[in-house]
């Protein structure tokens, strides 16, 4: 049987406003019909601190501390907590909600979407399993986030390679499509990840670190030795091929295509009446 064709982009590092800017167009043109559904690999000049749809930037994040280390900044269409993205493979999935092979709750078609980054690890010599919540407990630190980081709780199907929780993804679905974008870390800067963030005091800055130690994990930390950016995006490249039993085909985008997502990017994604709209 003839495997469906996917659309492949790699976008390289790009603006933090442009990246969700490029997402948002995908989704748009895959819901017109325009496009086929589409995997895209991205990276972030200058590193950035992303946060989720919903969250408050006043009450959670320090400003400051964003401008002290030179970061970008910006809000997601998608929900989620805040996500320092630098040293990592960003992904994201456009495909319609209608699709034969996805799921119409959440919780599934994360799952059959993530089977692809289960299997990028796994080309990469790493063992990794998706972590279902078995607790009554646990259920409830899910829709309970007590910190504003996203890597410190497991959600639904979360994937935990060599034990540990590696890719934070978050999903919307717009106009009958689903978006999923997250984020594959190779290696992390702890201390900066933990100062972008409000807490009522040291304490429990402190108590939040060490929880995040014993569950969150880059790639790097788990091999001995060294997986490039490069190595990365061929596992997951064939990861998502035998993941979802598709064939990728690479595209770059026209120059009217390009327009499009930098218009977008500079109406709504550099705003701030977008970015500090709570």
């Amino acid at each position: 049987m003839e495997k469906e064709v996917w659309r492949f982009i790699d976008s390289g590092n790009c603006s933090p406003a442009f990246n969700m800017a490029l997402d948002e167009a995908l989704l748009e043109w895959h819901s017109e019909g325009k496009i086929p559904p589409t995997i895209r690999f991205y990276g972030w000049n200058p590193p950035t601190l992303s946060i989720g749809y919903f969250q408050k930037v006043e009450k959670e994040i320090d400003m400051e501390a964003v401008k002290k280390y030179g970061l970008g900044f910006v809000r997601r269409p998608t929900g989620g907590r805040g996500v320092l993205h630098d040293q990592e493979l960003t992904y994201s999935v456009i495909v319609s909600e209608a699709h034969p092979n996805m799921p119409q709750t959440v919780t599934e078609a994360y799952r059959v979407i993530s089977q692809g980054i289960l299997e990028g690890f796994r080309f990469l010599g790493l063992d990794a399993y998706f972590a279902v919540p078995k607790t009554e407990e646990e259920k409830a630190d899910l829709k309970n986030p007590r910190s504003a980081v996203c890597f410190d709780a497991p959600s639904w199907y979360e994937l935990v390679v060599e034990g540990r929780k590696v890719a934070g993804s978050a999903q919307t679905r717009q106009k009958g499509v689903i978006l999923q974008h997250g984020s594959i870390l190779l290696d992390l800067d702890e201390e900066m990840l933990f100062s972008l963030f409000k807490y009522p005091n040291e304490r429990v800055k402190e108590r939040l670190r060490q929880n995040f130690k014993n569950k969150a994990v880059a790639m790097n930390e788990l091999t001995d030795r060294k997986i490039t950016i490069d190595e990365a995006k061929e596992a997951f490249f064939k990861g998502f091929e035998k993941g979802l039993n598709i064939q990728l085909e690479r595209y770059e985008l026209t120059d009217d295509e390009l327009a499009y997502v930098q218009q977008l990017a500079k109406n709504k994604y550099e705003t701030d009446e977008w970015n500090f709209k709570r």
